[in-house]
């Protein structure tokens, strides 16, 4: 696979993957212009779609997404660990 993970701006912390990952598999992170931006382990499965965190998110953080803050984490979040509402809280309508 020529790329795992797509990001909507450099300074995003998480990036949204291209099909299914599985623990331990390392992908490719690119922008959505195609500017490689690094490589990225999964530490836990994440499927089709979600987000993988790109550093480690402190609880209560902001989650950057688009190049603005989108949501909070509501727990730690390890780099290479799934981003989802499981432990995000969106700060759309907040």
């Amino acid at each position: 696979m020529e790329h795992g993970a797509l990001m909507h701006e450099a300074v995003d912390d998480v990036a949204v993957v291209i099909a299914d990952v599985a623990a331990g598999v390392e992908v490719r992170t690119v922008t959505l212009e195609g500017k490689e931006v690094g490589r990225i382990t999964a530490i836990e499965n994440i499927p089709l779609g979600h987000k993988i965190a790109l550093r480690d998110l402190a609880q209560g953080q902001e989650v950057l997404k688009y190049g603005r803050a989108v949501g909070r984490t509501t727990q730690n979040i390890a780099k290479g660990g799934h981003v989802h509402t499981h432990n995000v809280k969106s700060i759309r309508w907040g």
